[in-house]
């Protein structure tokens, strides 16, 4: 059977509500605040064997979480990737004129899903022999995208995914489609992450990718200089809100979409060139010229490889005509599946503001004079690259 891919949009999509929550904050204005600024927001982190770098959510946000946490009692089980994402959700509804009858759909995707719980559960087993009631269902993926729909009180689409780093933008994808083929109206996507457990950053050391830099900035993504691996972790959610046509409380539009899958050679690997993300930018750009991209935000996790690989497959796509380069995880980390929507939150805030935010350490670029479209990138192990254009 042929699948044939769709490459162009059938209208513009609106976005017309957005909301994260990160070590950034939890507000747009806080958020824009400190992009404004040259700090970084990563810390360490004391694990039971080791302490690392990481970008955590403040003691404030934490304790606003921990009164949802407590505030139902269905809730108090349940995983920080679906408390963070529950409060980030309501934050996002509110600035929609959405309604529970509207059965709107909802896909919320995790690379790592209920980790925290999962680590507890399985040092538990193997202490007793035993498992705990609930450990299977505040496990499982889908776990996040129905309490979702039950805290919102929709009965649409529920969807649950994981695809690595690149899975919060084929959240996005995903909700596309469904709008894009009339089943739905209106979708909620997102995707949240919250790693920060020792396994978890074990399990990046062991890739020699974490950050042991103990200069002014632990991640050093988009330093083309570097000479040391330099990722560090994060954590987080967002969700965005997603409609047909232009709508009038629209915040940004999505003009372009562009995914590709590379062929594996390694478990992690992804081609020097970027084929992946050369294939998933030009199937965005296929009806915008490179000229008209004002700027990109990248993937950029802060390796060597990977910070690299980015750049050549820039170079090849838009030759002379390369825009402005920034990325955010010097700032807020490597945060997985939320990784890509936090950049696209990012570029949401530079058109609005019409401000273009530099990596301080990177080499100095001409700032754009106008930012009317931005290109953001996103890709996970094995090279599941999405790309998505933004306009005002």
């Amino acid at each position: 059977m042929h699948f044939k891919r769709n490459k162009k949009l059938n209208t513009r999509i609106s976005i017309t509500a957005m909301a994260s929550v990160s070590s950034l904050g939890s507000t747009p204005n806080e958020v824009w605040k400190n992009y404004l600024n040259t700090k970084h927001y990563l810390s360490t982190k004391n694990f039971d064997n080791f302490k690392a770098y990481v970008a955590q959510l403040s003691d404030d946000i934490k304790n606003e979480i921990n009164q949802l946490k407590y505030s139902d009692n269905k809730y108090k089980n349940l995983d920080e990737t679906v408390l963070y994402t529950i409060y980030v959700a309501r934050k996002a509804i509110k600035n929609t004129n959405w309604k529970p009858q509207d059965n709107f759909g909802i896909n919320i995707g995790s690379s790592r899903g209920a980790t925290s719980l999962f680590e507890k559960y399985y040092k538990e087993f193997l202490e007793t022999g035993k498992s705990s009631t609930l450990s299977s269902p505040t496990t499982t993926l889908g776990n996040i995208s129905s309490w979702i729909a039950h805290d919102l009180q929709t009965n649409g689409p529920e969807i649950s995914h994981s695809i690595t780093c690149s899975t919060g933008l084929h959240s996005l994808l995903n909700g596309i489609a469904w709008l894009q083929s009339g089943m739905t109206n209106k979708f909620m996507i997102g995707a949240s992450e919250a790693s920060l457990t020792d396994f978890t950053i074990a399990q990046m050391q062991a890739l020699k990718v974490y950050s042991n830099e103990t200069e002014e900035y632990p991640c050093k993504a988009f330093d083309m200089t570097k000479t040391k691996n330099t990722m560090v972790l994060g954590e987080g959610a967002a969700v965005f809100c997603l409609e047909n046509d232009i709508q009038e409380n629209a915040i940004a539009f999505i003009d372009g979409i562009g995914y590709a899958t590379e062929v594996l050679k390694h478990n992690t690997s992804v081609t020097a060139d970027a084929e992946c993300f050369q294939k998933s930018m030009k199937m965005a750009l296929k009806n915008t010229s490179v000229k008209e991209v004002d700027a990109i935000v990248m993937h950029a996790p802060g390796t060597i490889k990977g910070d690299q690989s980015e750049i050549n497959a820039i170079n090849a796509v838009f030759g002379n005509h390369t825009p402005f380069l920034t990325t955010n995880k010097w700032k807020v980390g490597h945060t997985f599946a939320t990784s890509g929507l936090l950049s696209l939150e990012l570029a949401i805030l530079m058109l609005q503001h019409q401000k273009a935010i530099e990596v301080p350490f990177a080499s100095k670029q001409d700032l754009p004079k106008k930012i009317n479209k931005i290109l953001v990138n996103a890709v996970g192990f094995g090279g599941n690259a999405v790309s998505v254009l933004l306009s005002k």
